[in-house]
Order: C-alpha cells, then structure tokens, then sequence
C-alpha cells in the first residue's frame, strides 16, 4: 500500500506542468472502527492514520481529489461502554490501507484567482477501496490472521474546514467516515471450510463502519484555472 502512495504522488508530480491549480500534501490524523468489536464511540481516535492527498480544484466551489492513508484500526472490547462487550473481552489490531477518490464541495466561494487568506467549510463524498487482512476471533477472544488479504468497497463522507493562510499553503482539518460493504473488517465473519467451523458473531446484518480525524496540508501549484464552461 505504502508504494502505491509513492507512485500516485509521482505520477501527479509529472503530470503537474500539463495541469491548472492544483494541490498536493500529506494527511495526519488518527482512526477508530466502529463495528462488532470494541467501543462504539462514532469519534474516538486511537490510532495514528497517516498519507497522501491531492486536489484538482475545477471551480471556486469543487474540486476532485483523491487520497491514500494507511492505519491501525484498533479493536477492544475493554474499551466499550457496553459492560457485555467488556465482559467477553475480545480484541484485535488490524492495518488497513484505503484509496479514496471523489469531489469536495464547499460552502463558500474558494478561488484560488484571489490573492489573500480564504477559508470556508467543505464537505466530501466519493468511493474508497480499503485493503486488509482477513482474520477471525479465536476462543480466547485474540484475533487470528487467515492468511488472505481482502478489499472492501466503501462509502466515504466527510465534513471539514480548510485555510488558505499564505499564497501556495492550505491547511485544513477534517473528519471523515467510512461505510464499507464488508462485515469482515473485524473478523465476526469467517466460515473455517477446513474444519467446518463458524467464527460468525455479533449483527451480521451490519457492515463496519471507520472514522477518520485529522488534518491536512497541501501546497497549491499550476497556471490559474479558467473557472467557465465551455
């Protein structure tokens, strides 16, 4: 996954010098899981979310972006308010790396033509992929990997505020959750077809939810766009 950053951000670099404005920098935040195991806090960052983003900024009101970030999605359930979930104690850690692409759109105007500090409120919505390692839940409660490793599509939403505080820097914080249509992100879905074992657990109706809370800060490049349609 790391190297599938590095080679997004290299092919955006090169590709730079045909483009309008654009905006490329880093992601630095933290995650939490949301799902069979652990807490169910919505916002609980636990675990450091670090990586990549880049922006096309097609009007003063949207812009294409497209991001990779890679976590530790940490998974106790001694840190649930549910005493039953403490109760049975199960618990994992599982790194997860999602790519993510879709269009921001913000509340007010963000031109990048005016000179100046800007700032505005934005929200996010898109499609993500995230790749993982499928485990399941042993009968001491530890999770075990199966040895396979998984993609899941999913859903991202976010809400933010960004700040243009100099000429070529935006700094921006946001927080953003991941619908996923998988319920195996914690491993309460696993059929062993060796031992005709079921490791199933918890509300298989329900997929697994991640949040994401963090900042970003991107530096803007390229000519001026043309914001009119042609």
């Amino acid at each position: 996954m790391r190297y599938i950053i590095i080679i997004i951000i290299n092919v955006i670099c090169f590709q730079s010098s045909y483009a309008q404005i654009h905006e490329i920098g880093v992601y630095l935040g933290g995650s939490n899981y949301i799902g069979d195991i652990g807490a169910t806090n919505y916002i609980y960052p636990k675990k450091l979310a670090y990586g990549g983003i880049y922006k096309w900024n097609r009007s003063p009101r949207h812009s294409w972006r497209i991001s990779g970030i890679i976590t530790d999605l940490e998974m106790m359930d001694k840190n649930a308010s549910d005493p039953r979930r403490v109760e049975r104690n199960y618990n994992g850690v599982k790194t997860i790396g999602e790519l993510s692409g879709g269009i921001e759109f913000t509340f007010t105007e963000f031109d990048l033509h005016k000179t100046g500090r800007q700032h505005t409120p934005y929200l996010f919505g898109g499609i993500s992929a995230t790749n993982y390692n499928e485990t399941y839940i042993t009968n001491s409660g530890s999770s075990s990997f199966t040895g396979d490793k998984k993609w899941a599509l999913g859903i991202p939403m976010a809400i933010g505020y960004k700040y243009r505080f100099s000429e070529g820097f935006i700094i921006a914080a946001e927080i953003g959750a991941r619908y996923t249509f998988t319920d195996k992100l914690d491993g309460s879905e696993y059929f062993d077809e060796n031992t005709a074992t079921d490791y199933s657990f918890g509300n298989l109706n329900n997929n697994d939810w991640y949040v994401f809370s963090g900042i970003t800060l991107t530096y803007t490049f390229g000519r001026n766009p043309c914001y009119c349609i042609n």
